[in-house]
C-alpha cells in the first residue's frame, strides 16, 4: 500500500514538474524599441511592464530606448526588435525601400507634431503665414525636413518660406532658448512639455502651432512590427497589443498613479514633465471610443497619411495605405 502511495506521489510530483516546464516554455520573449527615451507617449508600454500586464500575457519583455523613428522602424524590420514605437512616415519609407514594417495599433491617432517658438511682444502667431522668413531647427533625420515644405505648399505658401536647419536633437531646446533659431520642432506627449518647462524656468513662455490645425490630417505614432512576424507569431502580437493597451488604459484612467509608476522605474525622469506628457498622450489616443477599441487606426486618416507622405518624399504612390497597417489586433 505504501509503495502504491509513494508511486502516486512521485507521479504527481513528476506531473507538476512537467506542468512547470510547460508553463516556462509558454513564455515568449520579445524586445521593444521605444523610439526615443522613456516618456509619456510610450507610457502604455512602460506601464504594461511595471504593472505586470506583459507577464500576465505570458510575455517576457525587454524594453530599450530608441534613437529616432526611422532608425527604430528599420531596426524592427531587421529583426533586432520584435516591436517598436514608430510613426507612419517611417513605416512608409521603410516599405518604399522594400521593408516589411507594419503598424498594428495607434497611440497618437492624430499627428502630434507642432512648431514651437518663444512668445514675445509684437510677435503674434495665428497661422503658418506668420512664420514666413523664420528659421526652424529640426533633427537631422527628422521627418520635419520633408513635412514642413509639403505642409507649407498645402497652405498656399512657398516650400522654402520657413528656413530649415538640421541640428542634433540634443541641442534644439538650447538653440531655441538662446535665440539661435526662431522656431523648433516639438511633439505633444514628448518634447513639447520639456521645451515648455525649460522656457518657463528661463522666464520665457513657449507658444506652438499644431500642423493638424492647418490641414495635416495624418495618423501619429503607434505599435510597429513586421508582416513576417505577424504571419509567424500572430498570437504573440495579439497578446502584446492587448497588454500594451491595458497599460494605456491605466494611464488614461489613473494619470497620477501612472506618472508615479513610471517615475519609480525611471527615477531620472522629471515627474511634472512626465505627467504633462501623459495628459497630452491621453488626449491623442482617444478616437471614436463608442465604435472602436483603443488602438484603432482610422482607414481614411491612413489614406490621407499615405497620400501626404508620398507627396512630401516624392514616392509617386509607390506605397499603398493598406500596406502600412492592420486593425486585426484592435478589432
Amino acid at each position: 500500500m505504501f509503495e502504491r502511495v509513494g508511486a502516486c506521489m512521485r507521479a504527481l510530483v513528476l506531473a507538476a514538474g512537467l506542468l512547470a516546464v510547460s508553463g516556462a516554455q509558454a513564455t515568449d520573449t520579445v524586445r521593444v524599441n521605444l523610439g526615443w527615451l522613456p516618456q509619456g507617449s510610450t507610457g502604455g508600454i512602460l506601464l504594461a511592464q511595471a504593472q505586470g500586464y506583459y507577464r500576465d500575457a505570458g510575455l517576457d519583455v525587454s524594453i530599450m530606448r530608441g534613437y529616432g523613428g526611422q532608425r527604430t522602424v528599420n531596426e524592427v524590420d531587421e529583426g533586432l526588435f520584435e516591436f517598436g514605437y514608430g510613426d507612419p512616415v517611417s513605416v512608409t519609407l521603410n516599405r518604399a525601400q522594400g521593408g516589411h514594417a507594419v503598424l498594428v495599433g495607434a497611440v497618437n491617432t492624430r499627428w502630434p507634431g507642432a512648431i514651437c517658438y518663444l512668445e514675445r511682444p509684437g510677435f503674434k502667431v495665428s497661422s503658418p503665414k506668420d512664420l514666413a522668413g523664420l528659421t526652424l531647427g529640426g533633427g537631422g533625420a527628422s521627418a520635419v525636413q520633408n513635412i514642413v515644405p509639403a505642409w507649407l505648399r498645402q497652405n498656399g505658401m512657398a516650400p522654402g518660406a520657413i528656413k530649415l536647419v538640421r541640428l542634433d536633437p540634443a541641442v534644439i531646446n538650447t538653440a531655441l532658448l538662446q535665440k539661435r533659431i526662431d522656431l523648433s520642432e516639438c511633439w505633444e506627449g514628448a518634447s513639447l512639455p520639456v521645451q515648455a518647462t525649460i522656457a518657463e524656468r528661463a522666464g520665457q513662455r513657449l507658444g506652438k502651432l499644431l500642423y493638424r490645425d492647418f490641414g495635416l490630417d495624418m495618423m501619429g505614432s503607434g505599435l510597429v512590427t513586421t508582416d513576417t512576424y505577424v504571419a509567424q507569431h500572430a498570437d504573440v502580437v495579439k497578446r502584446f497589443v492587448d497588454a500594451t493597451y491595458r497599460g494605456y488604459a491605466f494611464m488614461r484612467d489613473h494619470p497620477q498613479a501612472a506618472a508615479d509608476a513610471i517615475a519609480r522605474q525611471y527615477p531620472m525622469l522629471d515627474r511634472a514633465i512626465l505627467l504633462q506628457q501623459i495628459e497630452q498622450s491621453n488626449v491623442l489616443i482617444a478616437d471614436d471610443p463608442a465604435h472602436h477599441r483603443m488602438g484603432w487606426l482610422r482607414p481614411e486618416r491612413m489614406d490621407a497619411t499615405a497620400q501626404f507622405v508620398s507627396q512630401a518624399f516624392g514616392l509617386n504612390g509607390k506605397v499603398k495605405a493598406s500596406d502600412l497597417y492592420t486593425n486585426r489586433f484592435v478589432q
